[in-house]
């Protein structure tokens, strides 16, 4: 149960994430970059103050797949959001991020049951009902497509990394550190542009919370289930992002979002029913 709790909160930092992005985006000025680099930022700040008053400085270790998984996934999407819709981005990226998962699972020798995979397959149909845009067209470059692959990979790659974190907080916290140079070289590339003071403080909560904390709760719940079971959970994202538009930015609900919610979390709850339902054999 707590796992499944820390599972559940994960989850809405998550999707908080996405909210608080595109407020930032939506009603300030700041860029999808400089969000990026700022909320990097403010993440690694909180995570050291945390491990240094915890007194776990030596704790924790520096891992390639961590950094480069992070960096590519922080890169890649605030690059694509530049060039792509906010529905055909969510659905490229955790369509990616299952495949990536899924195939790292199954090197990792795990062996899921036909019940994972009919649930992933129905979420992701739940998902391209719900993301999939009304009028049809797609908006997007190639670039923004291959930079939300590119990100969806790379989150795939420090997921999977997470599962073998013995100190969460001192793992994350070198990632965030070390991915903080790349995401600044690019802003500078691009040009970071005048300060805006909201949304200096959307990156700022989004770095703080829902990118560190949030982060770091994951990879303490990642050693604790499965691969495939992290992978599938992650479809609930782009819902509760939704949910968050809806009280946020009053978006309108209508009926593809509840069809495709009901969908996603029915390839969710599926493998669980199923193994249940085994056990009481």
């Amino acid at each position: 149960m707590r796992v499944l709790i820390c599972l559940v909160l994960t989850m809405m930092a998550f999707g908080a994430n996405s909210v608080l992005n595109r407020l930032a985006l939506a009603e300030t000025t700041i860029s999808a970059v400089d969000f990026a680099l700022f909320r990097v930022g403010f993440g690694a700040v909180t995570l050291f103050t945390l491990i240094a008053l915890r007194g776990e400085l030596a704790q924790g270790r520096f891992s390639w797949p961590s950094t480069l998984g992070l960096t590519a996934y922080m890169l890649g999407f605030s690059l694509a959001y530049q060039s792509i819709g906010a529905g055909l981005g969510a659905l490229l990226l955790f369509g990616v991020v299952q495949l990536t998962m899924f195939s790292g699972a199954l090197l990792g020798g795990e062996r899921p049951k036909f019940a994972t995979y009919a649930g992933a397959a129905l979420g992701l149909l739940g998902l391209f009902v719900v993301l999939w845009p009304a009028s049809g067209e797609l908006e997007f470059t190639t670039g923004a497509a291959a930079s939300m692959i590119v990100a969806g990979i790379g989150w795939g790659i420090f997921s999977l990394a997470g599962r073998g974190a013995a100190a969460p907080l001192a793992t994350t916290f070198r990632a965030f550190l070390l991915t903080l140079p790349a995401v600044f070289a690019v802003a500078v590339w691009q040009g970071i542009g005048p300060v805006d003071p909201w949304g200096l403080a959307y990156a700022a909560i989004s770095g703080v919370v829902m990118s560190g904390l949030g982060y770091a709760l994951w990879y303490a719940v990642l050693p604790r289930i499965a691969a495939t079971s992290a992978a599938l959970a992650q479809l609930t994202v782009p819902l509760i992002a939704m949910a968050g538009g809806l009280i946020f930015l009053e978006e309108m609900v209508d009926d593809r979002f509840v069809i495709g919610s009901a969908m996603v979390l029915s390839g969710v709850i599926l493998p669980i029913w199923f193994a249940q339902r085994q056990d009481g054999k």
